[in-house]
């Protein structure tokens, strides 16, 4: 089963993406309300993947991205910044931070997060890394 976790301050959107993940199957799916917190859960549970939001509470989402990725521990987990971030420079921001992969709220359907999700666990068992990046918008 995929440990999913979803660093997010809007109890809405954690409430809608769990039902999601949970109607699709296979996920563990874990929840951090802010920053801090987000950082210390990916420490203590190691999930597979991070779904990141960048504008959270304490510690800003992008400084939990740089933290993580030079973490020994955490440097190999897949970070998907999923954020209403949607300004052109945006993606390119998340990806310079250290986001693997960047997606747009509200999500329609878990769909191309899902596909998102797959290619990058797949890429990080074959390599030892999460450098391969999908196109999170087909499929």
């Amino acid at each position: 089963m995929t440990k999913v976790l979803y660093v997010e301050d809007n109890d809405d959107n954690v409430y809608m993406l769990k039902m999601r993940f949970e109607l699709a199957g296979g996920f563990e799916f874990l929840s951090a309300e802010d920053g801090e917190v987000g950082c210390a859960k990916a420490r203590a549970e190691l999930p597979d993947i991070i779904l990141m939001d960048l504008d959270l509470p304490v510690i800003d989402g992008w400084e939990v991205t740089r933290l993580l990725k030079n973490g020994a521990t955490t440097q190999h987990i897949p970070i998907i910044a999923l954020t209403a971030h949607a300004m052109a420079g945006s993606r390119e921001q998340a990806l310079a931070a250290g986001c693997d992969e960047f997606d747009t709220k509200p999500m329609i359907s878990t769909g191309p997060c899902k596909k998102s999700i797959s290619c990058l666990l797949d890429a990080s068992v074959a390599d030892g890394s999460a450098t391969l990046r999908c196109d999170a918008g087909s499929g």
